[in-house]
């Protein structure tokens, strides 16, 4: 199906609902399907058939389970067609009155003792899988995604009644065991090809895009996610984003209006309001007001529909339970394949009382910010905010203190000395150095950030007094969502003085407690400006521009910005960022803008030393490049299960980007002593000055032995 086309709501149909006759030959007729072809089919045995249907089985599907059965329209007796069996995987069976090697109803189970054919992988849950049964006088096949997993060679009963007894058979969908579906089922002649149908018409999926940013959302390494709700005075917006995709990963562009309810996590009921008069638990921001989420859905675009939401309801208040958000159409029958859950949510009050704080905490001063709004106007911008920084090393004692555990949120890089106060001269002078400590960071904070504490009662705040920069805009960025955020910072950047933006970086650091948004403030302008001269030559001033004429500029700006000219982007890398921006064959402003607000701070923290170094190893190939969460979990994963403890890979996550302050942080994946893999923010300290290798304070990590492989195909790089 191409890009664009609609999958028909008509074709989808519950398995149990499945019946095919063959008493046309072949040609079959079949409710919850559309039947089509004629079976008069030449090939091999000069008789038979080929059933090509998508599959789609609900988490609950168990092994040992009958998907379709074959019985005659003269007896009740029923044998196995297509099964699950006992290892998960499918098999295919002879048919009855047909082959001497078909099963009976008198045949005990397990089905592997029967003759049969049948698949090596291990068949999908909640997922559309598309089979194809081709069955002849001599021989059965099995196809599955399209291709040949299994044949066997068979011996027919009597070949003058082969053509009158299958006129007799019926296959018949499991009686709702598997909770299963179907969709787009046809018998066609033994001789159509089985590929062909793969392709022609796949069925489509509604899911979350775990691709784009998550504003508003903390990821927990219990994979449940924390958002701010409660009061209105207190919640934050949250965004998430769904996507209706064909079972090849393409957008479906199809009218549909969908809907976001909350659920209960263990449950599925929906979440109720507390007393008759109180707001709904779900609400939805639209134009400033707020309005319960189930009344206003929203269309999809393009096979796209992004909310900004908000919860009412604390789980706190519920019993501690978590909740999910669910993502429904509208109108139309409700399918499992055409609803989208979000991971568990543990909804919080925004309560800092329970945040660690950082130990000896000091601020840069208004000097030091300003001097750096300054250097980024230089002609070599990002070279000036890596004197000012330094390498992105830090300073530590002769005895490493890095240390994590698996609770911990992240592993953290902190400085307990005070900050180097640079003038306008460009001298300095040291004030005071201490002994570096890096120590793990554990809590339930509600801030949107991973990142650093500030420690309020240490930081010398020095705002100007002659500041265009109202309070109201600086509370607001310190509450509002990412998106928001990027808007208020356009706003600022288009008048402020340097000296406002680095007081309103100061500030922001000061009532947020997260100083790394600091430095996603201060790359505003740069940020913003290449971006602008990237689309311009890029789209040379029309609406829209292919993808594959973006490649080669996008790398050249990467490159730049990352000073990584050694290393170009694979094409593997690309794909990411194609999928972060949500385009397709083309690409507009919209979708370079969110591909460009993840690139970049990725590209400026490859541009320090320290991370540097590691982007620039290929032997060993310490960051093998962009890559997802789904992927760095597979490279911790073997044949027989899981890698050994203290096995990691480094990536950069696809769900911070600009300005939300983990932007262009690295993620530590690794395999813990209790079997379980967690992922960590590595929080760097840019102000440091240690030389030690970042490769020597990760494997210095008790957790952490010896670095994972992810095994990438096609991995090309982009020509510059």
């Amino acid at each position: 199906m191409a890009d664009g086309e609609q999958c028909r709501e008509e074709q989808y149909a519950k398995l149990e609902d499945l019946r095919i006759s063959l008493d046309r030959g072949g040609a079959g007729e079949e409710e919850g399907g559309d039947g089509e072809g004629e079976g008069e089919g030449e090939h091999g045995g000069g008789f038979g058939f080929s059933l090509c249907v998508w599959i789609y089985l609900s988490g609950s599907a168990r092994p040992s389970s009958i998907i379709l059965k074959q019985k005659t329209s003269e007896s009740e007796d029923e044998a196995p067609f297509l099964v699950l069996n006992e290892e998960n995987k499918l098999i295919l069976l002879p048919l009855i009155l047909i082959h001497k090697e078909a099963p009976s109803s008198e045949n005990p189970f397990p089905w592997t003792d029967m003759f049969h054919t049948a698949a090596e992988m291990d068949c999908p849950l909640e997922k559309w899988f598309h089979v194809g049964c081709q069955v002849a006088e001599n021989y059965m096949r099995l196809h599955v995604d399209g291709k040949l997993v299994g044949e066997k060679s068979l011996f027919v009963l009597s070949s003058k009644h082969c053509q009158d007894d299958m006129k007799k058979i019926i296959l018949v969908g499991n009686d709702g065991n598997l909770g299963g579906y179907i969709y787009h089922v046809q018998v066609l002649p033994i001789s159509a090809s089985v590929s062909e149908h793969f392709v022609k018409n796949p069925p489509a999926k509604l899911s979350l895009d775990n691709s784009c940013i998550l504003d508003g959302v903390e990821e927990g390494g219990d994979g449940v996610w924390s958002i701010v709700g409660g009061k209105a005075s207190c919640r934050r917006n949250f965004s998430l984003e769904v996507v209706l995709l064909d079972a090849f990963g393409r957008s479906v562009h199809r009218e549909m209006e969908v809907v976001a309810s909350l659920l209960y996590a263990d449950s599925g009921t929906p979440v109720e309001k507390t007393r008759d008069d109180a707001e709904a638990p779900l609400l939805t921001s639209c134009d400033g007001l707020e309005y319960p989420s189930t009344d206003r859905p929203v269309m999809l675009l393009r096979g796209r529909a992004t909310y900004k939401l908000k919860i009412s309801q604390l789980s706190s208040k519920c019993d501690n339970r978590l909740f999910r958000v669910c993502f429904h159409p509208l109108h139309g029958q409700r399918y499992p394949f055409l609803e989208a859950y979000s991971c568990p949510i543990r909804c919080i009050s925004r309560n800092r009382s329970n945040r660690t704080l950082g130990i000896g905490k000091r601020s840069l001063s208004t000097t030091v910010l300003l001097d750096e709004i300054h250097l980024l106007k230089a002609s070599d911008g990002l070279q000036a905010i890596r004197d000012v920084y330094g390498n992105g090393q830090l300073k530590a004692s002769n005895q490493s203190d890095l240390k994590c555990s698996p609770q911990s949120k992240h592993f953290k890089v902190e400085d307990n000395r005070s900050t180097t106060e640079v003038v306008a001269n460009g001298s300095s002078e040291q004030r005071k150095n201490q002994e570096m400590r890096i120590n793990n960071f554990e809590g339930t904070d509600s801030g949107p950030s991973d990142s650093e504490s500030t420690d309020l009662k240490d930081l010398d705040s020095r705002w100007s007094q002659n500041s265009v920069v109202s309070d109201v805009a600086i509370f607001r960025y310190c509450l509002e969502s990412t998106f928001e955020r990027s808007m208020i910072l356009k706003q600022l950047i288009a008048s402020a003085s340097n000296e406002d933006i680095a007081n309103f970086a100061e500030q922001v650091c000061l009532y947020s407690g997260c100083s790394h948004h600091r430095n996603q403030i201060l790359v505003s302008k740069h940020l913003v400006q290449e971006g602008d001269d990237t689309w311009n030559s890029i789209s040379r001033k029309n609406q829209r521009a292919l993808w594959m004429d973006a490649i080669s500029e996008i790398n050249n700006k990467f490159m730049m910005v990352a000073n990584s000219a050694s290393r170009p982007l694979s094409g593997q890398d690309l794909e990411i960022l194609r999928g972060i921006a949500g385009c397709g064959d083309d690409l507009g402003r919209e979708e370079f803008d969110r591909m460009w607000y993840w690139l970049y701070p990725v590209a400026f923290a490859l541009s320090k030393d320290r991370i540097n170094r590691i982007w620039k190893c290929l032997s060993p190939k310490w960051i093998e490049g962009f890559i997802t969460k789904e992927e760095g979990e597979s490279a911790l994963k073997g044949p027989g299960g899981l890698q050994k403890a203290g096995t990691f890979v480094l990536r950069f996550p696809t769900s911070r980007s600009w300005p939300h302050p983990d932007a262009g942080s690295l993620i530590v994946a690794y395999v813990g002593t209790d079997c379980i893999i967690h992922h960590r923010l590595l929080s760097l300290d840019h102000r440091d000055r240690d030389s030690r290798l970042l490769q020597d304070l990760l494997l210095e990590e008790p957790e952490l032995s010896q670095l994972g492989r992810v095994v990438r195909q096609n991995s090309s790089s982009c020509a510059s």
